[in-house]
């Protein structure tokens, strides 16, 4: 058979010219808006998934575009963000240098900021060219970069960057999550390869042996399948046969161990140390495997390049396809393979490398016993730790696997353990790991450290009263160090705090941080604050609550927005947002979601409704990213009141039905108040005044300190709702309970006012409800004056007084109207028109749904910002506002503007009247 010199490197590319047809639509469309679009080509392997994404990447480049092309590793899917690192640091000119990368990761210590830092790199080379970034087998992409393009592609939807992502068929996977995170914002396609055509088989024989193919090449063809990469093996192995008349094996493996008999014993064992590093890895980590000095396997590595098995790019060895690693693995004996990986990991590690580039060695050669592995996987669980903390999880569990239960270090790898799990947010299996250890009786210091290591496990899990019990046990059966102690003491103050004897929490907390301040133990400091923090709290004082919060976020920033919110009750609304400042100038170290949440209460607080939505939508989203929800129940419950207060009956619902969901996942008693009142407010705004009622009296029954917390601001609508069902015992006992708080901070505006509002609701005493105004009219909070002041008024008018119920009703119109409380405002005008009122007034009109006058006035600023060709980042620190509400007020526009990209965004500006 006379063979064609050709290359086969397009050979994938027969039969698939309907395929890169579409990729090629995808790439003038994204060049052609300027906006985003997601494409993910699946298949078998061997299938001509590589070999598409190059011919994709290559006309990407010949039409412009920035192109970041990057290859996951089935051995390094564990070292963080190395995927999608591979992409960033591509080519010529790469989205970031290697130092801004390393940077990044060294700052940046929350896998959301070191997100958005990405997003922030990418954002900025394509708002002067498309780019492109392309990331093959993302089956084996590492956690962290799975993570990030789950993330990325939303948060750059309004930017023209193509993704192209290639991976095996599956269900459930890692390239299935991406698709289905990102299906709803932008355009995101999946293309099936199937089994070549037999014609296009056909021309892969022409193209490799020339037009003469005899009948017999096309029956063994036949045997692959319509794979490209098996026929292609199977020519490669023609045409560099003789011409023998031997029958050509039809399955991979046996292909390629036709050919690895031609090589020389040196060469093979060459390439089956390297199958056990990676497809990719260094000359010198295979020398080492192999043993001898490298000089002489400089002839075993050009006898494998010369048989088609492996490429040399110059600084690595790479295998021509991950079929002809894996081909060459699996004939390596299984106790060999394990024996090999347990050696790589210690080579690398010798060589300096990092713990965690040698733990996918570790996972596969590991045997029980092994406390080298187990210090290894310990370090690299630490490193991980603040950027992929499942990760951590995993393997300090699989290190706390390796070790006998007889031995001391059993114990302390189960510490850590515990901590990574709970970091991880796997709470439950942070307690049973716990109670397996305390099972096997540890020494008294030790049980004293697994329970303190607990704490943080049990608050999550909303498990004070057994946080309580297991600290005072581990108290009382003592011989735990110093620094343990006073760890356990402060976690029972925190404990203490959900109880009813706030007098005896406020002591141990003070105890406990004394005990603190004299070890010198900043855990324990930091707990005993937080701890005295949430007693004064739950207690009502929100001077001291300030005082403690405060000293806390001192200690450790991560805790600036309970500062913040501490401020907020003190109405001291310009401190609050000075810190908000503060905080979004700072870059690392700030719980994201928490932070959004102080923004959203100040920006609730000053009436801005839209903007205090807009952070309630991006905390809520932040905490789902991380799957760590803390505040949604809270946050739904007042998107749902707002909407009341809006007249969106329909959202409130939805936003109801939605914080009920979120009960279900996380039934504390605050939550569980929350929600009750929440029904409480449905019930009335739909005219059933007993089941209002009812919900209020079970609002009560969840305890004192949750009752003033939820009703600090809201207690003038349960006191109406009582009063509407004639419970005015229920009244009464609100009203009372708003006066204690105020008689607790009589230098909080809206404390005293409310108290006085409370209080003449229930006597109908119009001198309280004309001081309330006056109270309130002093302190931040709009909504709660305008409340004051329509109260005020309907006493009036109920008195007869005329001319003072208009002024009073007239000021509460204007006050709910400005904070786009439309239906609160329309049942004033209502109030007003009955007393004869049809003076000019700012009218009830409700924003429409699409279109620049659907948005609001933040959106409206963004929108604007972002047509001058500011990115997110600017924008963001030109409104002092984070980057991630920055982009849900983006987002939000582009969908009320019907836009999808800003191009498109800057052009529809450009031409409104205004501009």
């Amino acid at each position: 058979m006379a063979g064609s010199s050709g290359s086969l490197s397009r050979s994938g590319l027969r039969g698939r010219e309907a395929e890169l047809e579409e990729l090629q639509a995808l790439i003038a469309s994204v060049a052609r808006t300027g906006s985003s679009a997601l494409t993910l080509i699946r298949g078998e392997p061997g299938i001509g998934k590589t070999t598409l994404l190059a011919e994709a990447v290559a006309r990407a480049e010949a039409a412009g575009f920035c192109v970041g092309v990057g290859k996951a590793d089935e051995l390094h899917h564990i070292v963080p963000l190395s995927s999608l690192a591979t992409c960033v640091l591509h080519g010529d000119r790469p989205l970031l240098s290697g130092d801004a990368l390393a940077d990044l990761a060294h700052r940046h210590d929350q896998r959301i900021r070191l997100v958005e830092r990405l997003a922030e790199a990418i954002e900025a080379r394509a708002d002067s060219t498309p780019v492109l970034i392309a990331l093959d087998d993302v089956q084996w992409a590492d956690a962290l970069s799975r993570f990030a393009l789950t993330q990325l592609p939303r948060r750059l939807r309004t930017s023209p960057v193509l993704w192209m992502l290639t991976g095996r068929k599956g269900v459930g996977g890692p390239a299935e999550e991406i698709v289905a995170a990102v299906h709803d914002e932008l355009p995101a396609r999946t293309l099936s390869l199937g089994p070549l055509s037999g014609s296009a088989i056909g021309r892969l024989a022409d193209d490799a042996l020339g037009p003469a193919v005899d009948e017999r090449v096309r029956e063994l063809l036949d045997g692959a399948g319509g794979n490209p990469f098996l026929a292609v093996e199977m020519l490669a192995g023609l045409r560099t046969s003789d011409a023998s008349g031997e029958p050509v094996p039809p399955g991979l493996v046996s292909g390629v161990r036709g050919r690895l008999k031609s090589l020389q014993p040196g060469t093979l064992r060459f390439l089956q140390m390297g199958a056990v590093l990676g497809r990719r890895f260094a000359f010198r980590d295979a020398a080492a495997l192999c043993g001898g000095p490298s000089a002489p396997l400089i002839a075993s590595l050009d006898e494998a390049v010369r048989a088609g098995l492996l490429d040399d790019d110059g600084d690595h060895l790479v295998f021509r396809h991950d079929l002809l690693r894996q081909a060459v693995y699996v004939d390596i004996p299984p106790s060999a393979r394990k024996a090999l990986h347990r050696e790589a990991a210690g080579h690398l590690v010798a060589a300096g490398h990092q713990p965690i580039d040698a733990v996918s060695h570790i996972l596969r050669g590991a045997l029980p016993g092994d406390e080298e592995a187990v210090g290894l996987l310990r370090r690299a669980a630490d490193d991980v730790l603040p950027v992929t903390p499942g990760l951590a999880a995993d393997l300090a569990t699989r290190a706390l696997g390796l070790v006998p239960t007889a031995r001391p270090s059993w114990f302390a790898v189960g510490e850590q353990a515990i901590v990574c799990l709970t970091r991880a947010g796997r709470n439950r299996e942070a307690l049973s790991t716990c109670d397996r250890l305390l099972e096997c009786r540890p020494p008294v210091e030790t049980f004293g450290r697994l329970q303190a290591a607990l704490g943080g496990t049990l608050w999550n899990l909303d498990l004070a009263e057994e946080l309580r019990h297991r600290a005072e046990t581990a108290l009382a059966v003592g011989g735990a160090a110093p620094e343990v102690e006073a760890r356990l003491a402060a976690l029972r103050a925190l404990a203490l705090s959900r109880g009813h004897d706030l007098r005896t929490a406020r002591e141990a907390g003070e105890n406990a941080l004394r005990d603190a301040i004299a070890i010198g133990d900043r855990e324990a400091h930091v707990q005993a604050l937080f701890a005295l923090g949430e007693i004064a709290l739950n207690a009502g004082e929100n001077a001291v609550a300030l005082e403690r919060f405060t000293a806390l976020s001192a200690v450790d920033s991560a805790f600036s927005p309970e500062e913040i919110v501490a401020y907020q009750h003190m109405d001291d609304f310009a401190c609050g947002e000075r810190l908000l400042l503060k905080a979004a100038q700072r870059s690392g170290g700030l719980r994201e979601a928490m932070l959004l949440w102080a923004q959203g209460q100040q920006h609730l607080g000053l009436g801005r409704l839209d903007d205090a939505d807009a952070d309630f939508v991006t905390m809520e989203r932040l905490e789902d990213d991380v799957q760590v929800p803390v505040q949604q129940v809270n946050a739904r419950v007042i998107r749902s009141w707002t909407a009341l207060l809006r007249g969106e009956e329909e959202t409130a619902r939805e936003h109801l039905a939605a914080a009920r969901e979120r009960l279900a996942a996380k039934p504390n008693p605050g939550n569980t108040a929350a929600v009750r009142f929440l029904e409480a407010l449905h019930a009335d705004a739909e005219g059933d005044v007993g089941l209002a009622v009812d919900k209020v009296r079970r609002v009560q029954a969840e305890g004192p300190f949750l009752r003033w917390r939820l009703l600090r601001c809201w207690v003038e609508s349960a006191i109406r709702m009582a009063l509407r069902g004639a419970d005015h015992e229920l009244a009464r006992d609100l009203a009372a309970q708003a006066e204690a708080h105020a008689a607790r901070n009589p230098a909080v505006p809206t404390a005293t006012g409310v108290a006085a509002q409370a209080l003449g609701l229930v006597t109908h005493d119009l001198a309280l409800l004309e001081r309330s105004v006056r109270l309130l009219e002093a302190g931040p909070r709009p909504l709660v004056h305008a409340s004051a002041c329509a109260d005020f008024g309907q006493a009036l008018l109920a008195a007869g007084d005329r001319p003072r119920a208009v002024a009073a009703l007239t000021r509460a119109h204007a006050a709910f109207a400005a904070s786009g409380a439309h239906a609160a405002a329309a049942h004033v005008e209502r109030e007003l028109q009955n007393a004869g009122s049809h003076g000019r007034r700012a009218a009830n009109r409700q924003r429409p749904v699409q279109g620049w006058e659907a948005l609001t006035v933040s959106e409206r600023k963004v929108a604007r910002l972002i047509a001058e060709g500011h990115t997110n980042r600017a924008a963001a620190e030109l409104l002092v506002v984070s980057p991630h509400t920055v982009n849900t007020h983006l987002t939000s526009a582009f969908r009320k503007m019907s836009v999808n990209s800003r191009v498109q965004l800057a052009n529809l500006v450009r031409s409104l009247p205004d501009s």
